[in-house]
């Protein structure tokens, strides 16, 4: 079992990756002074830009990218599991990924994982993204290990695909990232519920690092970073949309007593759907 530290970091990327890069390490620096050893960035960490062709100019390939190359080099010296989020990747076909990297200790990429579900929605007030113009969605689940836990991924709008969470938890996943850049519209209404029912579903601690505030393309952002133990408690949170670091321990014995109080990842049973057709599709409980 993993005792350690983990840092959310919440952050206001603007549209100069080089600028947010210096943000990055600066927060980085003050995670790891405060003991964290697991330490995860936002969505998006390196630019938040609007504009379509801005976007297509300033992004780049992952060996050349500057928060790619500045997060491993921090991972390498402070010795620690940094997380970014996420970051826009120009891949070898010339579309684009909205990619979050796992950097260990010694600054190897132990893990990149590629925005599964694309934020496509109109919002009450106006608002209006299509995610999916932009970029081109992964197709893959990931887990991997970490000081003694087992790391599942996703991205902002995964929040509301809970068999993802659920995939990941049966594939022993006890530590749920949800790196993020949420709109203060949909924050305000679901951030929190969402998180905490991921928690308590899955009987797993969620970390999620958020973009908060006004940005320079004119989006605005939920912030409130927030640190959930597996029985939906919040443990750590930034109340506000300000920059800054939460941190909070991370011991993963409470996933495993918290799964043995409720086994549903255990008791979760096949069933059919009748949707009153001769033909309905079989569906496994667990993913449901």
């Amino acid at each position: 079992m993993g005792v350690f530290k983990a840092a959310a970091i919440q952050m206001r990327s603007g549209e100069s990756p080089e600028r947010n890069a210096v943000d990055l390490e600066r927060l980085v620096r003050e995670a790891a002074s405060l003991g964290a050893t697991y330490i995860q960035t936002p969505e998006m960490t390196g630019a938040l830009i609007r504009d379509k062709e801005a976007r297509a100019a300033s992004f780049t390939s992952e060996d050349k990218d500057i928060v790619v190359s500045t997060a491993r080099k921090l991972a390498s010296e402070l010795g620690v599991f940094l997380h970014i989020g996420s970051t826009a990747i120009l891949r070898a076909d010339g579309k684009l990924a909205n990619r979050a990297l796992l950097f260990g200790p010694d600054g190897a990429t132990l893990a990149t994982y590629d925005k599964i579900h694309m934020f496509d929605v109109d919002l009450d007030n106006g608002e209006s993204w299509r995610e999916s113009a932009a970029y081109e969605p992964g197709t893959e689940a990931v887990v991997t290990d970490i000081d003694g836990a087992r790391l599942g991924f996703a991205v902002c709008y995964d929040l509301r695909f809970p068999q993802l969470f659920r995939a990941e938890a049966l594939a022993g996943a006890d530590l749920l990232s949800v790196p993020a850049a949420f709109t203060r519209q949909t924050g305000e209404a679901h951030w929190h519920v969402l998180l905490r029912a991921r928690a308590i579903e899955n009987g797993a601690y969620v970390v999620a690092a958020a973009q908060g505030g006004l940005h320079e393309d004119g989006r605005e952002t939920y912030g409130h970073s927030l640190i959930v133990d597996p029985w939906g408690r919040i443990i750590a949170e930034a109340a506000h949309a300000e920059p800054g670091v939460i941190v909070a321990e991370i011991d993963t014995a409470q996933s495993s007593a918290a799964r043995k109080k409720i086994p549903n990842l255990k008791n979760a049973r096949d069933f059919a759907v009748n949707a009153g057709t001769a033909e309905a599709p079989r569906l496994r409980g667990a993913a449901s």
